[in-house]
């Protein structure tokens, strides 16, 4: 397998090395946290264990995916964050636990292991049952549920569209395993259609928040010739030209997560050259060890949080020079949807949220 690089921007050996600083901090259950000490999601625990099978390092990454199943709840949800010692936040993001399905699809064209794949089906399916139950009449997924169980009143368009990927991949793998779920079609179709259309009152107004301009392009909901002047109206607004894109629209910090990520949705819409841009731009991120600050807030050039250095950010640098570089059997994933079912075209209401 040859590992990803972007000549005259991030050699192998560098990818490699950044690589290696993610399997270093994996914890000996598989758990990835942010940085040493510190909490672990789901969703930037999948993107880390995506990035080290793409360099490799399967038997980490498959490390990672038991601890998903081994610390799954009974209602196919997990917690918000853990630590090493337990659960720092109980709530259950509908976005974080829909991610497994990515994590298992793109594990699944890394290796063929249908082994794998038959395994993770009991963790995937709940998860997605989960999910779904968490839909509006009007297609969209609402944030979370509390850990009792309440719902939270308000759905994300960021957290929507980043779902309808992992539907997406959900689907595929229930598909290859020969498991039939129309109502997860439907499901999917209902919400990329909220998704796509975002009427009156769907989502919460995160308008400032670069992922809400972004991943409905990076997810794939907005396609075609709809993407790149989806992108470009908002360019101006997000990006700081040679320094990366702003977390939040109306303050100077970019992130190397971010970028990464609006690089990724660039490629998919055919711009290569502003996605190459883009990450050249978030190397001055790179630490001498192969890891990644979390972002700089400019002109001054200070990192923010103060010297933080994040998995999930080295794992976003992986993953980008992956689909950059088509290296790897998955580096289609996020730009060519490899192997990913069509998304129904609908309008109609699914069903009750509870």
């Amino acid at each position: 397998m040859s590992l990803p690089e972007v000549p005259g921007v991030l050699d192998v050996a560098q990818v490699h090395r950044t690589a290696a600083g993610i399997a270093e901090w994996q914890l000996p259950n598989g758990m990835i946290p942010w940085f040493p000490g510190g909490h672990a999601d789901p969703w930037n625990h999948v993107e880390a264990a995506m990035a080290l099978a793409v360099t490799g390092h399967l038997d980490e990454a498959e490390a990672a995916y038991r601890w998903l199943a081994d610390t799954q709840l009974p209602n196919g949800a997990w917690h918000q964050y853990y630590t090493a010692e337990g659960i720092e936040d109980h709530k259950h993001d509908a976005n974080v636990i829909a991610y497994v399905a990515t994590g298992a699809w793109h594990h699944w064209l890394m290796t063929r292991d249908r082994g794998f794949l038959e395994t993770m089906w009991p963790v995937v399916e709940p998860a997605i049952d989960f999910v779904l139950d968490l839909q509006t009449t009007r297609g969209e997924i609402l944030w979370a549920r509390h850990a009792d169980g309440t719902p939270w009143s308000f759905a994300l368009l960021t957290g929507s569209a980043s779902i309808s990927h992992s539907l997406r991949c959900a689907i595929a793998v229930a598909e290859e395993l020969g498991h039939e779920r129309p109502d997860w079609e439907l499901s999917l179709a209902y919400l990329a259609h909220t998704v796509r259309t975002r009427p009156d009152g769907a989502f919460a107004p995160k308008d400032r928040w670069a992922m809400d301009w972004y991943y409905p392009v990076l997810s794939g909901t907005v396609d075609g010739a709809d993407a790149v002047p989806h992108l470009a109206g908002r360019y101006d607004e997000f990006v700081m030209e040679g320094l990366g894109v702003r977390c939040v629209s109306n303050r100077p910090w970019v992130t190397a997560a971010e970028t990464c990520e609006c690089a990724i949705a660039h490629l998919f819409a055919g711009d290569r050259l502003t996605a190459e841009q883009m990450f050249s731009w978030i190397q001055t991120m790179r630490c001498d060890d192969g890891t990644y600050m979390t972002g700089l807030v400019h002109p001054e050039g200070v990192t923010f949080p103060d010297g933080e250095r994040t998995t999930y950010s080295a794992a976003a640098v992986v993953l980008t020079a992956d689909a950059l570089s088509g290296a790897s059997p998955a580096s289609g994933l996020f730009t060519e949807h490899t192997g990913l079912p069509d998304i129904i075209e609908t309008g109609a209401p699914v069903h009750e949220s509870d």
